[in-house]
């Protein structure tokens, strides 16, 4: 029977207008807002949205080693890795990244989400000889990269409570085959630290493997900002695994992964979002390599960049706010709804101040938050005025409210 193909076509994707009027009405529509170019010196606006906690995304340092590697090497990389897409920037970038967070070998891609899709899918494996398939343990709390990873590998799944070493215990002792324990070294919503050594521990006793998202660790946790998995003693175990972003600390783009040589290799040859993906643009591996070296020569920016976050902390529990008590730069602010949330962040930034906001469905938990982020080149007058805006322009209800889950 013949069909109106007019009507056809026009009607195909008619079930995207339901869905984007349900979050409409619901308040949760979300909304791309460019950020204008802020000339150098502009102190019109104070960024505690982004995550580029060193400072370094401006630095004249990266900002020259970006134009430098784009003018020598082009805009793009070309190609896949394997093909085109490699140059002696990226074997450099790799090569200085395991150093510094001591590691014996590391493999750069294209962003930190595809490198938590590289990691836990090429390392969840196959069944084991006796056909058993292989175990993933994700903390509830676990970034969406590392959600999206273990829904991608072919494994069985278990989702554990947040932070909680005793249940990893509990999940891997269930399992009789391989298994690979998957968690954030810091969350990047409310900014509490993960307990590496007790999991590392728990991990060692059913040999069990360790997978650490350190994105929100490296450049602000461990000494000189070598990461989490340093500062809990397991960088270059031979049973422990990281991923790394390069776009917040080190103010660049791109992501990494860190281990054994053999595990590098492995990803080399089977992790898909590094075989059939362009590799990183030359300008940000030049820009990250920079950065990185600021960092070695500039190591009392992790120390201010810690200090800032534990200020904000001070100033906004002491004004009767409920927030986390900051083990990295994150600092989350909890609202009283979703809505209060919303009209926060925008009397915020109708003041002159960008703070994130986060609100389910985002948030599993379903409890509204403003997140800060503290950066290492902010003087204490910038965080003070932060601070006055925050309380300044609260909505109702927003201080005294009942600690949840880490809040």
């Amino acid at each position: 029977m013949p069909h109106d193909s007019a009507h056809s076509l026009d009607s195909v994707f008619d079930w995207i207008d339901a869905q984007h009027r349900a979050r409409r009405d619901a308040g949760l529509a979300r909304t791309l807002r460019p950020r204008p170019a802020r000339p150098s010196g502009d102190t019109s606006t104070t960024d505690l949205a982004g995550n580029d906690y060193l400072g370094l995304c401006r630095h004249p340092r990266v900002t020259r080693a970006a134009a430098a590697a784009a003018h020598r090497w082009g805009a793009g990389a070309t190609g896949s890795r394997l093909v085109s897409g490699s140059t002696e920037l990226h074997a450099e970038l790799e090569r200085s990244l395991a150093e510094f967070c001591g590691f014996e070998a590391a493999l750069v891609l294209s962003s930190g989400y595809a490198a938590n899709l590289a990691a836990v899918t090429a390392l969840a494996g196959p069944p084991d000889p006796a056909g058993t398939p292989s175990l993933l343990v994700s903390d509830e709390g676990n970034h969406a990269s590392l959600i999206d990873g273990c829904r991608l590998a072919r494994a069985r799944k278990a989702v554990v409570p947040h932070a909680d070493p005793a249940a990893v215990r509990k999940a891997l002792t269930a399992h009789p085959g391989r298994a690979l324990v998957v968690t954030d070294s810091v969350f990047s919503v409310d900014g509490d630290a993960a307990p590496l050594a007790d999991l590392a521990r728990v991990c060692r006793e059913r040999g069990a493997g360790l997978l650490v998202d350190d994105a929100h660790g490296l450049g602000v946790l461990g000494e000189g900002g070598r990461g989490a998995p340093h500062a809990a003693g397991l960088a270059g175990a031979a049973d422990v695994v990281a991923t790394v972003t390069l776009s917040k600390s080190l103010g660049s783009q791109g992501g990494a992964v860190l281990g054994p040589a053999r595990v590098i290799t492995h990803l080399v040859n089977t992790a898909r979002t590094f075989v059939f993906d362009t590799g990183l643009a030359p300008a940000a591996a030049g820009a990250a390599l920079a950065a990185l070296d600021v960092l070695r020569r500039e190591p009392d920016r992790v120390t201010r960049v810690r200090a800032v976050a534990g200020g904000l902390h001070r100033r906004l529990t002491a004004a009767g706010f409920t927030a986390v008590r900051p083990d990295a730069a994150v600092v989350s602010v909890r609202a009283p709804t979703p809505e209060a949330a919303v009209r926060w962040q925008a009397a915020c930034r109708a003041e002159g101040l960008a703070v994130g906001c986060f609100r389910p469905p985002s948030v599993p938990d379903g409890v509204s938050r403003l997140r800060l982020t503290a950066r290492a080149d902010l003087s204490d007058r910038e965080v003070e005025q932060a601070v006055a805006t925050i309380v300044r322009t609260a909505p109702a209800g927003a201080r005294g409210l009942r600690p949840e889950r880490g809040l």
